[in-house]
């Protein structure tokens, strides 16, 4: 991560789960060093990615309701957007939304975020790996063996 410190897991928080169940703190655009992204909940969109700032998923017309925080708590779930957002990203990632989502309705955000802090740490260090990344950013080790593998991973 150069020369800025590495992020902990200890870093993740309730409020960096989006609400298509992504959690933006492992996301290499919140992880990076420069141009450091919020996440999708934070209030200003200036300092976002644009494909972040102009997610369609985010913008729903149900999220803006206010009825539901989450994709997983909309009537319309799992919409196409989402099962489209969450095929691309467990086959490029070994990371599902939809799991997330699942997890997040089951167990509650808090419990969520405790059960990625063990997810998304780098066995090597301990440092926080990124979901879009196959090593660890603070180390350098190889992570693709580990990271992202299902939430089953996680509560065994």
């Amino acid at each position: 991560m150069g020369d800025a410190a590495p992020a902990h897991p200890d870093s993740l928080s309730a409020e960096l789960i989006a609400p298509c169940g992504m959690n933006c703190g492992i996301c290499i655009g919140h992880l990076r060093d420069r141009n450091t992204c919020p996440g999708c909940n934070a209030p200003d969109d200036s300092t976002k990615a644009h494909h972040c700032s102009a997610c369609v998923i985010k913008r729903c017309e149900h999220l803006a309701q206010g009825s539901a925080t989450f994709c997983g708590d909309c009537a319309k779930y799992p919409c196409a957007r989402l099962r489209q957002l969450d095929k691309r990203y467990r086959t490029k990632y070994r990371m599902s939304m939809i799991e997330n989502l699942g997890e997040l309705h089951r167990i509650g955000a808090e419990a969520f975020v405790e059960l990625e802090r063990t997810r998304w740490a780098c066995p090597h260090c301990g440092a926080l790996v990124s979901v879009h990344r196959t090593a660890c950013l603070a180390c350098g080790e190889s992570v693709e063996d580990t990271r992202g593998t299902g939430l089953a991973r996680a509560f065994t």
